[in-house]
């Protein structure tokens, strides 16, 4: 089983730029060009947070448009650049999401379970997991014990370095989430978004994984006091293969590169076999 991650596409209204410089509307329909290329398909995506820049009606309509072009079912969660009663509406028809309340939910891809958590705090870009939230997933973890899962949200439940990131990363939960997860050796990953970069972490007894973005990437940049910045560094997206009771997890660029070339060493290529 293939599960498609992408994060971060901060879409905004038609003509507009995010920031007046990432044009991440082209970036979100390349991302999506991408994925519709992969073969095998995955057997499903997921999104892991601000698939808006401003929460706005528009930019919901634009997201929601391109995602409709995946041949495959899409799971989303919010970030702190959404807005929860747009996203609910924007996503109403595909079925997953409650109709009242924060935006916690729980797919099952066959042998997969997927436990979506809403971290966002609204008017504020750091997260926290409330504690009905925190009651959510423990029902879901004890419900599933033999399946294996992956948990999903936007905001990183650590530091990661980039200061001005992890100022705004999940504030309250992080510890209750940590503990959770490692009372419950099915969960295979858990999964965020926020920081733009590929990062991981042991968690739980289980790895973290950040999400590059499919659009603008943030700067790296590992000193004290280092500005918010980003960079126009390649996007990318991860895709997660589940073996039996096991995941690996892939980085894949959504630009085409030149290739695939095959290997061919010549006659007298040093250590070639007789």
């Amino acid at each position: 089983m293939l599960i498609a991650h992408i994060s971060d596409p901060h879409v905004r209204p038609a003509g507009e730029l995010a920031y007046g410089v990432s044009e991440t509307n082209v970036y979100l329909e390349h991302a999506v060009h991408a994925l519709s290329r992969l073969d095998p398909q995955p057997d499903c995506v997921i999104v892991t947070g601000d698939l808006t820049d401003c929460g706005l009606d528009a930019e919901y309509a634009i997201v929601a448009g391109l995602l409709s072009g995946l041949p495959v079912p899409v799971y989303c969660v919010p970030g702190n650049h959404d807005r929860r009663e747009p996203f609910r509406a924007a996503f109403a028809g595909a079925g997953y999401l409650p109709a009242t309340g924060e935006l916690n939910y729980v797919v099952d891809r066959g042998e997969l379970r997927i436990v979506a958590l809403d971290s966002l705090v609204p008017g504020e870009n750091h997260g926290a997991l409330s504690p009905a939230t925190l009651d959510f997933l423990a029902a879901a973890l004890a419900d599933a014990p033999d399946r294996p899962t992956l948990v999903m949200l936007h905001h990183p439940p650590f530091d990661t370095g980039i200061g001005h990131m992890d100022k705004n990363g999940l504030r309250e939960g992080r510890e209750a989430l940590e503990a959770l997860v490692g009372r419950h050796a099915q969960v295979e990953r858990v999964l965020c978004g926020h920081v733009h970069r590929s990062i991981q972490r042991r968690f739980g007894g289980t790895i973290c994984q950040i999400a590059p973005s499919v659009g603008h990437q943030v700067a790296f940049d590992l000193r004290d006091g280092g500005p918010s910045a980003f960079v126009l560094e390649p996007p990318a997206f991860m895709v997660h293969s589940l073996h039996g009771r096991s995941i690996v997890s892939h980085t894949v660029p959504v630009d085409r590169a030149p290739g695939p070339f095959p290997f061919v060493l010549p006659d007298d290529y040093p250590g070639r076999q007789g």
